[in-house]
């Protein structure tokens, strides 16, 4: 490293995002130099009314924090989280002889600079710094050539965060009035709703189809042997899933053969005694390029592809390599490489591959992204010569060091030669029936060596990669060994992927691949979807069938796809300066020729039936009513007529087949008919709801409110009597007194496991034991025994992971495991993971907006807990403990204010 600056007589002020940014930074700079973070942004729209200042309160708009009145001025404010921030860097600012502005070079980036010049108002020289590493050679470049404020790319993301506004504080509403609470709406999140919500219909739609084929094993004279499969007989193809209609299960093309069972066995009967001969020999070559380098959206592709590693993960990763000084800035649209980095690129292939690997002239990648409008080159090691992987390994994080590992390896492929291979097919003749096999061979692998995507061994991939036939001649005869049928089914269209809906958006010219991560975030955080176990993939909730229903029905431009392309690229033309942006904005909020969304919004409030667009029609069984899945506020269900029945929570839309629908709704009919009574007369019913199959004691009708208890864990409700749901219903039961403190042991039926407890202290039920049967005898030798942890654990919990300190409350964030799932916490508030989310996928950055949406929402009211005293109360509405008048104590603590909703902030 050479020799750091250092002025005696200087002090300059240097202002990143990040604390991690600040400290790598800061080995390169001297002890003229002061850095500091502004940790994001310092400044914001308001976060709803509460926070618009007092003078603006009054206005119609307020609740936008944006002047639509005043050529669309916004309001900014300092949140209060980031009031100490500010006044740090205002009292840096104070000794400072020029302040340097070092954010990211992208739009939010220069925006961060601009909000700084605003609030700190500096009277010394202000500089920007721009560079896309942190490395010592790039940090000194930027002081020599420090440029002014980019005020274009300010306005371009202004104008972006303020269409981001209008539109998702404006249509949310609309979401909660029609469908239910707490959803959200935004320019790029309801679209890409739309394209998960799209893609599940068509697997509902599927037909499958089964059709037939053969596989036969033919050998030389030699011996050596290779399978085939039957392409045609007598001319006519043999259909493949391609060739099916999707919606109907039918053949495209009615002249393909389609076998069945039969008919595939007796032409394999008819074929096993004919002679077989070679009819046809292909050798045919061909080249393969290697892969671009990473941009944003295929760094977060193959993050997911090769690691299985969330948008979110990939892209927070990356963002420690940079802040760390290993790699250039990951928010880009460029494939383009500095001619620094080609040259070293190509120095490492000619050193560790050879110099066939080595192309005559470098590989110059084009952008192929409309509108790029980030960072100038393409993610890839920072600095010169790139560090090698294997040198970094005790350095970096797993996670860290695969990323890097991934990047290396795809920035010096994308310099390296052609992959040359040849396809080899052999055509069979058995008879009037042609059978095919084909064959793979690489004669030179090129930039195969370093990198194949979705693969982690090159090597071992290069050799599953080819598949090697022996050598034949045309007209050459061979002897079919094996001959056997073979049935395929024909299998709905894939669902998305993180990887997959990142690509669809990209291509689509659909938002930015910097914002795809918290786009993801935020439909899976409103439950919009829910990752499926098998695959990872996005499935959508019923909710979200409602709110494309009720978008694409009332206000169909919002989520058209070339429409919100459009919009992207109306956007790019305003930081070009070819549009204007306050003109665009009157456009998109008041209309010119037709209705902006202003009115828009206004007409459909009155015109949609909330009843109509929280219905979605399942079909219609013949000679009975209609079936549809209602989305209610407390979940989805089914109606058919009169009949109800509630859908289990997480059931991908697509496995709600009529049969399945209307087995479920006569199950739920049946549950209407009581398996008995108890002795008071009451009626006890066998019912399925959301969370599963229950008991219930007593009617929902009736003034007292039913008694209900759930199942125990692997109990069937084919195996529930009479007698089994009465002792269900008697817990939690009361086994007697603890002789040494006179407390109750209670046995009780957790939702993770039964049970028993004595005052604060709790033990498990081992396998076997039952809470409707274990005794007071058993229960004094389990409360005898230590605590081994597990629930009512005295001893505290060791959090599950320990995040970085809040810039909320100043404390480490922790993620915890609760009794409900796992949660984060700063202190302050706590946040339960999105179903589907791995504990190990969470980040800091990931972490701190979950706990904000989780502390934008307000305090949660808590049910009453349920005890032995008042266990003839259901669970639901458990009576409090004190007896005192709990109503209108109730009823006081919830007359004391209301809090006025708000949209949350969604792109």
């Amino acid at each position: 490293m050479a020799k750091k600056e250092s002025t005696s007589q200087t002090n300059s002020l240097v202002i990143v995002e990040s604390p991690a940014k600040a400290r790598t930074i800061g080995k390169f700079l001297g002890s003229g130099f002061t850095i500091e973070a502004s940790i994001g942004h310092i400044r914001d729209l308001p976060n709803g009314a509460k926070e618009v200042p007092e003078e603006f309160k009054h206005e119609d708009w307020a609740y936008l924090g944006v002047n639509v009145t005043k050529d669309f001025d916004p309001i900014y404010i300092i949140p209060a989280k980031k009031a100490q921030q500010v006044r740090k860097l205002k009292a840096a600012l104070k000794g400072a002889t020029d302040l340097y502005l070092a954010t990211d070079e992208d739009r939010e980036g220069e925006a961060i600079s601009w909000h700084l010049c605003e609030v700190l108002n500096p009277k010394v020289p202000v500089h920007r710094l721009v560079f896309h590493e942190i490395t010592e050679e790039a940090i000194r470049d930027a002081l020599k050539h420090p440029r002014s404020i980019d005020q274009a790319l300010v306005r371009a993301q202004e104008v972006r965060r303020i269409v981001d506004r209008l539109y998702g504080y404006d249509v949310s509403p609309l979401l909660w009035r029609k469908i239910k609470p707490k959803l959200s709406a935004g320019r790029v999140q309801s679209v890409a709703v739309r394209l998960i919500v799209e893609r599940e219909r068509q697997r509902m739609a599927f037909r499958a189809a089964t059709y037939w084929d053969l596989v036969a094993t033919f050998a030389k004279s030699g011996g050596e042997t290779f399978e085939a499969m039957l392409v045609s007989v007598e001319g006519r193809k043999i259909p493949a899933g391609r060739d099916f209609d999707p919606a109907t299960g039918q053949l495209k093309d009615p002249t393909c053969l389609l076998l069945n069972e039969r008919q595939a066995g007796e032409l394999a009967a008819k074929l096993r005694s004919e002679a077989s001969r070679v009819a046809e020999l292909e050798d045919k070559p061909y080249t393969t390029r290697p892969y671009p380098p990473f941009t944003t959206s295929t760094l977060q592709q193959e993050g997911n592809r090769k690691y299985g590693f969330t948008a979110r993960r990939t892209m927070d990763v990356a963002q420690s390599l940079y802040e760390n000084g290993h790699i250039t800035y990951m928010r880009t649209d460029s494939t383009n490489l500095a001619t620094v980095a080609i040259e070293t690129a190509r120095q490492i292939i000619s050193s560790q591959y050879g110099k066939e690997y080595l192309p005559d002239r470098p590989r110059i990648y084009q952008t192929k992204v409309k509108n790029a409008q980030e960072a100038h080159e393409a993610i890839r090691p920072a600095g010169h010569p790139f560090a090698l992987p294997e040198s970094l390994r005790n350095i970096l994080s797993p996670d860290e060091f695969r990323l890097y590992d991934l990047i290396w390896k795809r920035t010096v492929a994308s310099q390296m030669s052609d992959a040359r291979a040849r396809r080899i097919t052999i055509s069979v003749v058995v008879d009037g029936a042609r059978f095919e096999a084909s064959g793979k061979i690489i004669d030179f692998p090129g930039y195969l060596r370093a990198y194949v995507e979705g693969s982690d061994d090159p090597d071992s991939d290069l050799a599953g990669r080819e598949v090697v036939l022996p050598p034949v001649t045309v007209g050459e005869a061979l002897n079919c060994q094996q001959l056997q049928s073979k049935s395929h089914t024909t299998q709905p269209p894939n669902r998305y992927s993180e990887a997959s809906l990142t690509r669809a958006l990209e291509e689509m010219g659909i938002g930015r691949p910097s914002t795809y991560a918290s786009i993801i975030d935020t439909i899976l955080a409103r439950d919009y979807v829910f990752k499926w176990k098998r695959g990872n993939v996005l499935v959508p909730t019923w909710t979200a069938f409602a709110v494309s229903q009720l978008l694409e029905a009332h206000l169909p431009d919002l989520v058209n796809y070339q429409f919100t392309a459009d919009m992207e690229d109306e956007l790019d033309a305003i930081s070009r300066g070819e549009l204007d942006s306050i003109e665009y904005l009157r456009h998109f909020y008041y209309g010119k020729d037709e209705k902006g969304l202003k009115d828009l919004v206004a007409t459909k409030t009155g015109e949609i039936d909330a009843r109509d667009v929280c219905r979605v029609l399942l079909g219609k069984p013949e000679g009975q009513p209609e079936v549809f899945v209602r989305v209610g506020r407390y979940g989805p269900f089914l109606e058919q007529g009169d009949r109800r029945a509630s859908i289990p929570e997480q059931t991908p839309p697509d496995e709600l087949s009529m049969e399945t629908s209307l087995k479920m709704l006569e199950t739920s009919a049946q549950s209407e008919e009581p398996l008995g009574h108890d002795s008071d007369g009451k009626p006890v019913y066998l019912k399925t709801g959301r969370f599963g199959p229950y008991v219930q004691r007593g009617n929902s009708d009736e003034e007292e409110k039913p008694q209900n208890a759930s199942l125990l864990k692997g109990m069937q409700p084919e195996d529930v009597t009479i007698d089994v749901a009465l002792k269900l219903l008697l817990l939690p039961r009361t086994l007697g007194q603890h002789p040494q403190s006179g407390e109750p042991i209670v046995a009780y039926n957790g939702r993770f496991g039964p049970y028993i407890k004595c005052d604060t202290e709790t033990r498990s039920l081992p396998a076997g034991l039952s809470p409707l049967e274990v005794t007071f005898e058993q229960s004094m030798v389990l409360l005898a025994q230590p605590k081994v942890g597990g629930r009512g654990g005295t001893a505290k919990r060791e959090p599950l992971r320990v995040f970085e300190v809040s810039p909320v409350t100043n404390t480490p964030v922790h993620l915890l495991a609760g009794k409900y799932g796992p949660y984060l916490t700063d202190g302050a508030t706590n946040a339960t993971l999105p179903r589907g989310t791995a504990p190990e996928e969470v980040t800091l950055e990931y972490a701190l907006n979950l706990l904000k949406a989780r502390a934008e929402q307000g305090p949660s009211k808590r049910p009453a807990r349920r005890t032995a005293k008042n266990a003839a109360a259901p669970k639901k509405a458990a009576a409090p403990k004190k007896a005192a008048a709990p109503k209108k104590a109730a009823r006081k603590k919830t007359a004391k204010k209301t809090v006025k909703k708000t949209a949350k902030k969604s792109e």
